[in-house]
């Protein structure tokens, strides 16, 4: 248990506000509710993004999705769709979006610090005529999240500034333990190590479409 001595709680938007005191015009005015052009190129450039769901008790979750740049197909002005890919099906957010349709995103693309985000409300669709238009190595996807915009907009370089994420030079991937040395310890597998290594090795990024 965390000792908790000491601590002082925010529990009112009047404190926050106290502190954290008030936005600029520029930020507090700059959320839209449908895509300019300039946010469909970003789309358009993004090969990534970050989509949070919660289910109806509020339980929350934060999926990747990636794809080609330019994988999230915008149907109209006010609606995107997402394609889902071969997975390890748990499906943790699209069972949120069944109990609660509201989602987050964030679009990153390589090596810019700001991001797009966009807020809206969900469906899981499993066949559209859209689908044609996301095919991938000969794939159809399994599903779609179509997003329904309610509110959109830039968010700006700091925090990736602050942690330099797109700096090579700042970059440890072998200062942690492989993927495969995560799975056998942390998780519940009878696979030896070896199998792991050769499971998570060249031959699973060839089968990302398979």
């Amino acid at each position: 248990m965390v000792d908790t001595a000491g601590w002082i709680e925010i529990t009112s938007e009047t404190e926050l506000s106290e502190l954290l005191g008030a936005p600029t015009a520029r930020a507090a005015n700059k959320d839209r509710v449908r895509l300019h052009e300039r946010d469909r190129e970003w789309l358009a450039a993004s090969p990534f993004c970050l989509v949070a769901t919660a289910n109806a008790d509020g339980s929350c979750d934060v999926s990747p999705k990636g794809d080609p740049a330019g994988f999230t197909l915008v149907l109209d002005d006010a609606t995107i769709a997402i394609p889902e890919r071969a997975g390890n099906r748990r499906a943790d957010g699209f069972r949120n979006v069944l109990a609660n349709p509201h989602v987050g995103l964030i679009y990153l693309v390589p090596g810019r610090g700001d991001t797009l985000r966009i807020n809206g409300r969900a469906r899981v669709v499993r066949e559209a005529a859209f689908f044609d238009r996301m095919i991938v190595k000969g794939h159809r996807p399994q599903l779609a999240l179509v997003v329904e915009i309610e509110q959109l907009f830039f968010h700006c370089a700091k925090a990736f500034l602050r942690s330099a994420l797109w700096q090579p030079e700042t970059w440890q991937p072998d200062a942690l333990p492989s993927r495969a040395a995560l799975c056998k310890t942390l998780e519940t597998t009878t696979e030896s190590l070896e199998d792991l290594e050769r499971y998570y090795g060249p031959e699973y990024a060839r089968q990302l479409y398979g």
